[in-house]
């Protein structure tokens, strides 16, 4: 009789400069073919994939998923959220990838193939992360991006203009507003600043990661890694474009598999049209059955071809 998965704290120490304890959880299951590493998307995100006020659990739901096909997991609650330490607030997109090369680091110690997998944010880290260790088994994509981080925010606010409900679009146009040209102030404004934290239309915004964020482009990392990649994007994505697919599948890199999903949104979840105004309720359904699926699958291709 075959066991069932186990799970058990895990914990990353802080070892080098500038690092944080980090805490989270090993997903371990009999006779394992590989480990992943799983990476959140943007924002205050624990380990089971949860935010503030929505609780995706798309993290929590790879791991058991993938447990089901022998894939081990590990994942963990970002700086300054849930049990790990530091301060979420000041926090850059480059801290992340820190970590996540320390949390890689460490799985390539060990006796298993490494994967790693990322969504949104966590697809453009997982890039990073396989053009600077070329040791991982392979990386995944999901719901990413290959333009950089301030071209995804215009592409962003274009696409998410048509999702607002029709009175406050009619306001926007009685106030003579354009939505494009003042986030684009915004964006101009954080790239501006030079500390981790500042103002932005009376909040306290990480402008750090912002900065960050938007200078960096997958493009480089993506020719430059050379291990497998698969990328999958939903078709009703509102916030990573999904014609980039043509872009990572044309990478000059290792092999490469895209996968456009009908009727999926950015949170990996099945809409009949594409909004965010349903993101609430639809995170109370599990994640796309064909996702975790596509991954095993895609794996097991590597494998096979390995032998």
């Amino acid at each position: 009789m075959t066991s069932a998965p186990v799970e058990r704290p895990f914990e990353r120490p802080f070892e080098r400069h500038g690092a944080v304890r980090l805490l989270g959880v090993r997903r371990h299951v009999e006779q394992p073919t590989a480990l992943a590493v799983l990476l959140a998307g943007s924002g205050p995100i624990d380990r089971d994939g949860d935010g503030r006020g929505l609780a995706l659990g798309i993290q929590r739901q790879l791991a058991e998923g993938l447990a089901g096909h022998g894939i081990e997991s590990v994942r963990w609650d970002k700086r300054g959220v849930g049990a790990s330490e530091g301060e979420f607030l000041t926090t850059g997109f480059d801290d992340l990838l820190d970590d996540a090369l320390g949390v890689v680091d460490d799985a390539l110690g060990g006796d298993l193939p490494v994967l790693v997998i990322g969504h949104s944010e966590g697809a453009a880290l997982a890039a990073r992360v396989a053009a600077l260790r070329p040791g991982i088994a392979g990386a995944v994509m999901l719901s990413g991006y290959a333009r950089s981080g301030l071209e995804v925010l215009r592409w962003q606010a274009r696409a998410l203009s048509g999702d607002l409900p029709r009175p406050l679009r009619a306001l926007l146009r009685l106030l003579r507003t354009d939505l494009e040209r003042q986030t684009e102030k915004n964006r101009q404004r954080l790239l501006r600043t030079t500390g981790d934290v500042e103002r932005v239309g009376g909040a306290r915004v990480n402008a750090r990661w912002f900065r960050e964020f938007m200078a960096y482009d997958p493009r480089a990392d993506l020719d430059a890694a050379s291990v497998p990649l698969l990328a999958v994007t939903g078709s009703l994505d509102l916030q990573s474009p999904p014609e980039d697919l043509a872009v990572i599948a044309a990478r000059t890199g290792g092999s490469t598999r895209t996968v456009e999903l009908e009727g999926v949104s950015h949170i990996l979840r099945s809409q009949p049209r594409a909004t965010l105004r349903t993101y609430r309720v639809d995170a109370r359904r599990p994640i796309d059955e064909r996702i975790v699926p596509l991954i095993a699958a895609w794996w097991s291709d590597l494998c096979d071809a390995s032998v």
